[in-house]
């Protein structure tokens, strides 16, 4: 299905790529009449290397650029309580005002009952926004120290002119070195809006897919970033609704045939608290299907699909067979989403006791 390199020929076992923001969250509170945030860092695929070190204990590094000021020292701060190797993450000297450069802030509250999650950027003229061709110097990464498996996503595709080219430069030196590429195209209108919309998402990520062994996302995702129409998506979790995405699969599989594996996650919000969620992977050729989470309580749903993305890959890079990672995946994400912040705060023993649908009786 993806051949690995061996562990030991290589210095990490995950490099990602892309933007790292603070997240300010104002609790069980509303972005405009709070008075306090509590803040995390959080970037889709940052999470995603976050989650198999924090987690799963892999060796994980990010490719990244910040603005050198207090905030982006606050984010280098959160970042070492996760344990991500910050080497590859390069600093840029701030103009004093964020006329130039600065560091992208995130605002993000967490919705419940029938009010919806919201979320409020605020990252123009961000440090990764502009990295551009010739920056990273790829071949030292992946062909000297080597990485197992590269890791970036739609976010980081989305932020500028320039980030695409970035991707598919690291992507083409990923394949030289023999890493196995995953993506999550993570489609956020508001990234898109100004420069092209889904028309433009879709020539960005049509040509990004040429490169990936491992494609991610859900219905949105893959609709709105290639194209694919999915019909009855996001209604219910019936037999009828995975057998479309199976279709929708097999449609992308024809176009991307360098793609293994393709993922997607189920997810009927019912309210934003309470959610079925679920996933699907197709691996040669054969689907495999999570149990399903049937009314899953939702703390903050932030960084579900990224711990998604992180417990898939962890099985599919640990030798496990296509049904253990996707239901590793499915129990990471939903696990993920019952604690604050965007990123993971459980162990590798939940997620394993949560793929065999544990109850929630107290450990003692």
């Amino acid at each position: 299905m993806i051949k690995l390199l061996p562990p030991e020929e290589c210095l990490w076992d995950l490099v990602s790529l892309g933007e790292v923001m603070l997240r300010l969250d104002p609790g069980d509170g509303r972005i405009a009449t709070t008075r306090t945030f509590q803040a995390w860092e959080g970037g889709g695929e940052y999470n995603v290397a976050r989650g198999l070190k924090r987690c799963f204990g892999l060796r994980t590094a990010h490719v990244t650029r910040f603005a050198d000021n207090p905030v982006g020292d606050l984010l280098r701060d959160l970042i070492y309580q996760g344990g991500v190797d910050q080497s590859l993450m390069k600093w840029v000297p701030f103009d004093g005002i964020g006329r130039d450069v600065r560091n992208g802030l995130n605002f993000t509250e967490r919705g419940f009952g029938v009010r919806a999650a919201l979320g409020c950027s605020d990252r123009g003229h961000t440090a990764a926004s502009q990295m551009k061709p010739g920056d990273i110097n790829w071949d030292d990464i992946f062909g000297n120290k080597k990485s197992r498996w590269f890791h970036t996503g739609g976010i980081f595709a989305a932020l500028s002119d320039t980030t695409p080219e970035v991707a598919i430069e690291a992507m083409k030196a990923a394949k030289r070195g023999g890493s196995i590429i995953s993506y999550d195209l993570n489609y956020r209108p508001s990234l898109w809006k100004s420069i092209g919309g889904q028309k433009r998402a879709q020539e960005v990520n049509r040509e990004l897919a040429k490169y990936v062994d491992v494609m991610i996302g859900n219905e949105e995702d893959f609709t709105a970033s290639l194209g694919y129409e999915v019909e009855g998506a996001g209604a219910d979790h019936s037999h009828l609704a995975v057998e479309n995405f199976q279709r929708m699969i097999d449609r992308y599989r024809s176009d991307f045939p360098n793609t293994a594996v393709v993922a997607t996650t189920l997810r009927t919000a019912k309210t934003a608290s309470r959610n079925d969620w679920s996933a699907i992977c197709v691996a040669d050729g054969t689907l495999y299907e999570a149990p399903q989470w049937s009314d899953l309580e939702i703390f903050d749903r932030v960084g579900g699909g990224d711990s998604f993305a992180s417990g898939l890959i962890y099985g599919l890079m640990s030798g496990k067979d296509p049904q253990w990672a996707v239901t590793c995946g499915a129990a990471h994400g939903a696990l993920a989403m019952t604690t604050p912040g965007d990123t993971t705060m459980v162990t590798l023993g939940e997620v394993e006791r949560a793929m065999k649908q544990g109850t929630a009786r107290i450990e003692r």
